[in-house]
Order: structure tokens, then sequence, then C-alpha cells
């Protein structure tokens, strides 16, 4: 344990970054998103995806990837934006969402492109404003986080989709 000497001044050592303090930022439109790099399993690049019948339209289906059957969020279509023709940098960011009792789901999420992980400290995040009627279709969203360029939207993943979507996903990939 340190002791300080009396009129002595102890400056902390710097707080090191947390693996929860970071987040892999993407864009969709003119928007700038990220997501807690803990959830992120890999990135790949866009493959054909095998539609769903009678699916919310936001799922684009499933694909198979390595012997694994995972479905496909477009986040386009999920946040209610206008449909793009992909590039090649559109891409499908893989993720691990905890579903029901305590389990765990993969799922794809297809994005314009992704841009970098970001060290976001505590501080610079501030809770989503407050849309009245709107905020109940809004509560992926975890904090807003201040940079020196803009606002990126910080996504709560596990909250992308309902429960009761998610079980009707994980029966539609199997």
């Amino acid at each position: 344990m340190e002791t300080l000497n009396a009129g002595s001044t102890h400056h902390p050592a710097p707080r090191q970054p947390r693996a929860k303090d970071k987040f892999l930022t993407f864009n969709l439109g003119q928007g700038e998103y990220g997501i807690d790099i803990l959830k992120i399993r890999e990135i790949i690049d866009l493959m054909p995806v095998t539609f769903i019948p009678q699916a919310p339209p936001y799922l684009q289906g499933v694909i198979n990837l390595r012997g694994k059957v995972i479905p496909v969020i477009d986040l386009r279509q999920r946040f209610d934006l206008e449909k793009s023709k992909p590039t090649e940098r559109t891409c499908i960011i893989v993720v691990e969402i905890a579903a029901e009792c305590d389990r765990k789901m993969v799922v794809g999420l297809v994005v314009d492109s992704v841009s970098e992980v970001l060290h976001i400290r505590e501080e610079n995040i501030e809770p989503p404003p407050c849309l009245g009627a709107v905020h109940g279709d809004s509560d992926f969203i975890m904090g807003m986080a201040k940079l020196f360029d803009g606002v990126n939207i910080l996504l709560d993943i596990d909250r992308i989709v309902s429960p009761a979507e998610l079980e009707a996903m994980l029966t539609a990939a199997h």
C-alpha cells in the first residue's frame, strides 16, 4: 500500500483502456454506429443469403458460416433507412447476442462499411435522448458517444431484436 507524505501530490496512474471501453464503429447511410467489441466474433465479406419466407423484412435470411447456419439482419432495414446497393465495402459483422434462458445466439449484421475500433471513455458517453413515443422502438440505443468530429450512436446489440423475434430466428435457422 502506498503512503503519501503530508504536502505531497499524488497523481494516480493513467487509467488503462478496458475491453468494455472499446467499440467497433461502422457506417449505415450517413450515420456512424458502434458496438461493444466484446460482442464481435468476426467480420466477413458479404456472401449469398438464403431467403426465409414470412420472416420480418429486416431478416435477410441465413448463411452457412463454416457449417453453422446463422440469421442475417440488414441493419439498414431494421433502422428504417433507405435501401442501397451493396458495395465492395459492405460486409457482415458477426456478433454474439444474449437470447432467452441464458442462451447465446450468433447473428450476422449487414452494414455499409466498418470504420475502426475506438476507445471511448465512459465520461464521453451520454444516455440516449428521450424521444417520446419513438423511444420504445429505440431501446437498442445504449448511448451517444461524443467524439471530436461528431457523435456515434452506441448500440446495445442484445436489444436489436426482441426475445420473440430472436426465438423465431432460432427456429428459422434450424
